[in-house]
This record gives C-alpha cells, structure tokens and sequence, in this order.
C-alpha cells in the first residue's frame, strides 16, 4: 500500500474511534463500533433457510447480495417480538462475513471516550459473553458488543452465512 494511502486509512480509522451506533432491544441499550457497520435498513422479506440456529432468521437478499439476517433477541436468549415499523436491520461485517442483525429499533451514532468504558464484570456461566465493555453516557450505560463474538467459530466454518 502506497503511503498517501496508508495516511488516508488511519484518518478513517482514527475519526471511527470511539464511535458507535446505538441501539434497543425492549428497554436495554446496545452499542457497536460503527467500523463494523455498513448500512441501517428496514426490516425485509426473509426466506427461512432449513436446519440453521433459531436466531438465524434466514436470508435476504440486498441489491442481489444474499445476507444472513440474525435476531438480536433470539441470540440473547430473549423473548421474540412482532416485528414493527421501527424494527431495523443493521448490516455489519464481522470476519469477512456480512450479516444482519435485526434489532427493535436504532437510536443514534455515539462519540463514548475510551475512558468511559469499562470492561464487564465477571459472570459465571458467560453471561456477557457477547458484552465488550460498558459505555457510560451521562446517567445512561450502553452494553457494547463485541462483535466477533456473536457468531461462533463452527458456524463460520460450515459456511452457513
């Protein structure tokens, strides 16, 4: 990679720093690094896919990509809702892989410094297996996730998504 070009991609890295897209599932605030993240749509038509985990929804296909769509709360062990108007789906790429994952609704894009996150604490039973750190923002804390940890190795390897 040429230098101009190794200088331009540290800027995006480092204006992508402390950024992250807010979200809600029932009344718990998520967040995830905005360097994760490739677009925000309204939930689509999904086509049901035989044998996959109940949290992976399906399929749809985005401008003739075909994406993998996953049910936040479904993945959380929550309970599932009617999808609604305000029900979204946050495209990401996580491991050279894109998927969606289906959330109630988005809030907004955060700036949260890296001295108002603190790592989770420690749970038995990996209860926040899939929590990075918290965010704390005024009186409110943002669970963050870690991404890369919403799929599990084996079904990257089966190549189910």
């Amino acid at each position: 990679m040429n230098e101009a070009l190794m200088e331009q991609f540290e800027m995006e890295e480092d204006t992508q720093r402390g950024k992250f897209l807010t979200f809600n599932l029932a009344s718990e605030s998520y967040g995830i690094e905005i360097k994760y993240v490739t677009e925000i749509i309204g939930i689509q038509p999904i086509t049901v896919v035989p044998d996959l985990p109940e949290y992976i929804r399906g399929i749809i296909n985005l401008r003739g990509k075909i994406i993998p769509v996953m049910d936040v709360r479904l993945r959380f062990k929550k309970k599932p809702i009617d999808y609604n108007d305000r029900t979204c789906v946050i495209v990401i790429d996580i491991k050279d892989i894109s998927i969606g994952l289906i959330v109630d609704s988005v809030s907004e894009v955060l700036s949260i410094p890296d001295t108002d996150i603190v790592l989770p604490p420690e749970m038995s039973k990996g209860g926040n297996q899939f929590i990075k750190g918290i965010g704390k923002v005024g009186q409110d804390v943002k669970l963050i996730l870690d991404c890369n940890k919403l799929l599990n190795e084996e079904e990257v390897d089966l190549s189910l998504i």
